[in-house]
């Protein structure tokens, strides 16, 4: 299990905490379940939803 700090950056700005998640988020699942991020896609390890990279000419 990974650490969740890996996960979000928190910061506070003008007294109020803010929330920024690092990774990107299923768009089948939803919130809480991130995509998995390798060389050239990103991976769902849940559902199996996988985005490839576009290759850099």
């Amino acid at each position: 299990m990974a650490a969740i700090h890996k996960f979000y950056d928190v910061s506070e700005v003008k007294g109020k905490v803010r929330l920024r998640r690092k990774q990107k988020i299923c768009p089948r699942c939803g919130a809480g379940v991130f995509l998995g991020e390798h060389k050239d896609r990103f991976s769902c390890g849940k559902c199996s939803y996988t985005e490839f990279r576009k290759r850099s000419s």
